[in-house]
């Protein structure tokens, strides 16, 4: 099963094509599979799609062939990709362009990162199969950036892969350092001792500058608040358990 939404970004600006790489390097769901900076290889990447793109992400305006030839040619060729499409500009020109070719969603540049990531993950819900995988990811995103992890860490990854296996598998609470470490230092090609110290150290991070109604809210039957932050394995299988109830609740995640 796929668990990444994997999009292709065209745009002729090599700044934009840069900094969104960079904000959604390390994300659990969106993958920046490939950025183009024109629309003449855009079309030809679109229609060998070896890499099995689900979305494109695409400028309107590019020299040569720009954005709205490229979506034409999509549609013409029946490709099964979601389209958002960005402009400098709004027009009724524009709109009825993107209605013609439905497209499933346009923003207006400059572009703000969350929404857009917003936005990306409203797109491809609508007809995802793997949608219990993309609530699991986008869910533990969501909790780790409002409990104050930050994303650009190793930890971060590390945490947020050991909560998946940890919501997988109840039974790793009893054996954190000899499975859950291990198999996380194997992915990463990394210790499981490098690996404690990195969730170890992004805790520490998450005790000093998150939401503390959350965590309160989350840790504070497991540990005392006020004067301890939770051990790794305290942290782990806490948010582990939250995501059980959540499902058994069916109200944020919506999993069959």
């Amino acid at each position: 099963m796929n668990k990444n939404a994997k999009i292709l970004v065209v745009d002729d600006n090599e700044n934009f094509l840069n900094s969104i790489k960079e904000y959604f390097e390390n994300h659990a769901v969106i993958q920046i599979l490939k950025t183009i900076n024109n629309g003449k290889e855009a079309i030809e990447e679109l229609v060998s799609n070896n890499l099995g793109y689900d979305a494109v992400l695409i400028d309107l305006v590019m020299p040569d062939v720009d954005g709205i030839s490229v979506i034409e040619d999509i549609r013409k060729l029946n490709l099964d990709i979601k389209i958002i499409a960005l402009s400098s500009y709004n027009s009724s020109t524009i709109d009825s362009i993107l209605s013609k070719y439905n497209v499933d969603y346009c923003l207006l540049k400059p572009v703000d990162y969350k929404f857009l990531e917003k936005r990306i993950l409203d797109v491809l819900k609508t007809s995802d199969d793997n949608i219990a995988v993309l609530d699991l990811n986008l869910y533990i995103t969501n909790l780790l950036h409002s409990l104050g992890v930050p994303s650009h860490i190793k930890g971060y990854q590390y945490i947020r892969d050991s909560i998946i296996k940890m919501y997988e598998n109840p039974d790793l609470i009893g054996a954190i350092t000899k499975e859950l470490y291990p198999s996380i230092a194997a992915k990463y090609e990394t210790t499981p001792s490098r690996v404690e110290r990195a969730i170890r150290h992004a805790i520490e991070i998450s005790w000093n500058r998150g939401d503390y109604d959350l965590m309160d809210e989350i840790f504070g039957h497991s540990v005392d608040f006020d004067k301890s932050k939770p051990t790794n394995s305290e942290f782990i299988a806490t948010i582990a358990d939250k995501l059980r109830i959540e499902k058994r609740k069916k109200t944020v995640l919506r999993f069959s």
